[in-house]
């Protein structure tokens, strides 16, 4: 008697899916509890980090806070007006700015492969994954792609807009002591001038069609690899335009909570600033602390809010494009295999 062929899997790709929101507050929904406490572990890992890196950069520029205080006192002996320059604290701050985007991009990087984690679980093709990580630990071998996503993305969008910054600055700014290359007024000039936002441009499409390597990233593919699927799926007749539309929703959100949450935190400054002054006796360095104590609050609640819906949406949406849509018969066809062999007519074996 020959062996009874198993039944064919009913298909699963005629139940019409939700929309992409819905689909992501789902998964927020569903996920909250593991989602919460994830992003609450991160934020508050990297805010701890960061006002380590943060103490540590005041440590390096307190040569430059007692040279401020010891000229205002003699400009205040004199009794000249005394207004401090900047320049060397903004130094300071540009080489240790490298060490705040290492804290954000292993912040995101995180919280993005949990959050594709989260969406895996839910979808239907992500069965087994789901039962074998069950357990609630990460999944191996997620974080690091992701982490080198945000480097070589990082690397591919900004060399181009700061380049060209620099050499507008050069030809057509103001510099003591040097000749200008290029007559003001000249359409040379103004060419030049301009440049820098059209290098912004360019580098924010770059952005938008790299948005979704961090997403393919953590659902395993490598770094280049994930690079080169979201340029693919960015620019497609059904790709730029889902990318566009929520791209520029979750901007404006994550602008409106940080702008609002500094608003609020603003009472900070007159406190922070008394604390630092009063344990330190360096008023510059209270002035800057104060200055910097909102910002600070602003990106650690604006990370907790925005970041676990971002990262949940854009791997909502990288999902849903990497996966081709097919018929119910196409859908059923590739789920049982062996359907179009019992069907069709045996063929004679040869005596």
């Amino acid at each position: 008697m020959p062996p009874r062929p198993d039944h064919p899997v009913p298909p699963t790709s005629g139940i019409p899916q939700p929309g992409l929101v819905a689909a992501t507050f789902t998964v927020l929904r569903r996920r909250r509890g593991a989602l919460a406490g994830a992003t609450v572990r991160i934020v508050g890992l990297s805010g701890l980090a960061g006002l380590l890196v943060t103490a540590a950069v005041f440590a390096l520029a307190w040569p430059v806070f007692t040279r401020m205080r010891n000229q205002r006192i003699w400009y205040h002996q004199v009794e000249d007006p005394y207004l401090h320059d900047p320049t060397d604290l903004v130094l300071v701050a540009l080489g240790t700015l490298p060490l705040f985007l290492l804290l954000l991009g292993t912040g995101g990087a995180a919280l993005q492969a949990v959050c594709s984690r989260a969406v895996a679980e839910e979808s239907a093709e992500a069965a087994t994954t789901a039962r074998k990580n069950r357990s609630g630990d990460p999944v191996p071998g997620r974080l690091r792609p992701v982490l080198a996503v945000y480097a070589l993305r990082g690397l591919i969008v900004w060399p181009l807009p700061l380049l060209v910054a620099f050499v507008a600055d050069r030809l057509t700014g103001y510099h003591l002591d040097t000749p200008e290359p290029l007559q003001r007024g000249s359409w040379p000039h103004t060419l030049v001038e301009t440049s820098p936002a059209v290098a912004v441009f360019v580098a924010v499409l770059l952005r938008l069609a790299l948005t979704l390597a961090p997403a393919a990233a953590a659902a395993g593919l490598g770094p280049r690899a994930a690079v080169r699927r979201s340029w693919s799926l960015t620019w497609t007749r059904a790709g730029a335009p889902r990318v566009l539309a929520l791209a520029l929703p979750l901007a404006a959100l994550t602008a409106g909570v940080f702008r609002l949450v500094v608003q609020f935190a603003l009472p900070l400054r007159p406190l922070v600033r008394g604390l630092v002054e009063q344990a330190t006796g360096n008023f510059f360095a209270a002035y800057y602390a104060g200055v910097l104590a909102p910002v600070i609050v602003g990106v650690l609640v604006t990370a907790a809010v925005t970041l676990p819906v971002t990262c949940t949406a854009f791997a909502v949406l990288h999902d849903r494009l990497r996966v081709p849509r097919t018929t119910p018969r196409s859908a059923g066809d590739a789920a049982d295999p062996t359907t179009r062999h019992v069907c069709s007519p045996p063929v004679p074996r040869p005596e």
